[in-house]
């Protein structure tokens, strides 16, 4: 069966969206060791936590243009690491990454560290701050509990009188 090239008859533009850059980008870093956290802000965690989602965007911000893309980042690095070979690990994933799914060039690559940490502090802040918002959570639907029970049970004794 003979193709046609029909790519050149077909006008059109392949763009690509800053998230898709950035979930790119955040999944490529997932698995550099050293690194424990990209964008390692107190809010930022917070709302992780509160949420529970797994955004792999969270602080990574890039620009996309028609063929190449800059990106900045926050990362918080473990204790005893060497940051400037974290760093050309970090540009290398992401350069990789982004041109073999896109074909874009990485031109330019930001890394702010915001933070050290060692493996058991890091471990224990993200542990300590889900168990205190567990704990508020729990605490605050018990008190709405009891304070039904309470309402109910006045009621009922109203009535029965």
């Amino acid at each position: 069966m003979a193709q046609t090239n029909s790519n050149q008859k077909i006008k059109g533009e392949l763009k690509y969206d800053s998230k898709v850059i950035q979930k790119i980008i955040g999944i490529a870093l997932s698995d550099i060791k050293g690194l424990l956290t990209v964008d390692g802000g107190f809010f930022s965690n917070l709302t992780d936590k509160i949420v529970n989602n797994n955004d792999v965007t969270t602080g990574v911000n890039v620009e996309v243009g028609k063929t190449q893309v800059a990106v900045d980042i926050d990362i918080v690095a473990e204790y005893g690491v060497q940051i400037t070979k974290l760093y050309d690990q970090i540009k290398e994933k992401i350069y990789n990454k982004v041109k073999e799914m896109t074909g874009l060039d990485t031109v330019e690559v930001n890394v702010t560290v915001v933070d050290i940490k060692t493996q058991e502090q890091h471990q224990k802040d993200s542990v300590s701050l889900q168990d205190r918002i567990t704990g508020v959570t729990k605490d605050t639907k018990e008190k709405i509990d009891d304070q039904k029970d309470s309402k109910q049970t006045e009621a009922k004794e109203g009535r029965v009188k």
